[in-house]
């Protein structure tokens, strides 16, 4: 069920050193690639960085986070048609990147990988190493491997606090 995927999923900060199959790597984007997308237009793209130098580079990248240079992956989420503001103002490019990249996420769970959403990166600097074109940006990083850890307990709000019917 769906929903046990969910409740599994946690952000893994350590790694074994166990490289992840390609198998596991075609399934995880494969998930991504079936993702929806606002008028269908697909505008992502995704940059497997498996090589060690350049992993190496990452924890610079990521403000010194050194368990992304760690993982065996890291998928960089990547959007064009940056102009592409859907009508209630956002740009559609940026959450249909964070779409796909879930998909990846609750696709890695099940596959008994972990992840850990990335947003605190230079992006100069991640465009730089991927050769990333003018014309798109990078939406996040998703390190990507074993887990060397097991779930913890996380503190998360109740259904009552988050929830209202009809009105906020």
């Amino acid at each position: 069920m769906l929903l046990e995927c969910i409740k599994e999923r946690y952000s893994v900060r350590k790694f074994l050193d166990k490289p992840v199959e390609q198998e596991k790597i075609d399934t995880l984007l494969e998930a991504a690639r079936l993702a929806p997308s606002a008028s269908n237009k697909q505008t992502w793209h995704f940059v497997v960085i498996r090589d060690q130098e350049k992993r190496k580079q990452l924890t610079n990248i990521c403000r010194g986070q050194k368990f992304v240079s760690e993982a065996p992956i890291t998928i960089a989420v990547c959007n064009s048609n940056l102009d592409y503001i859907m009508t209630c103002g956002q740009k559609a490019p940026v959450i249909d990147g964070a779409i796909a990249g879930e998909h990846i996420v609750l696709q890695a769970v099940e596959l008994g990988l972990g992840s850990c959403w990335i947003g605190a990166f230079y992006h100069d600097k991640m465009a730089e190493l991927i050769n990333l074109p003018q014309d798109y940006e990078i939406t996040g990083l998703l390190p990507i491997g074993y887990p060397a850890v097991e779930k913890g307990n996380r503190d998360l709000k109740s259904i009552e606090e988050i929830v209202t019917y009809d009105s906020f």
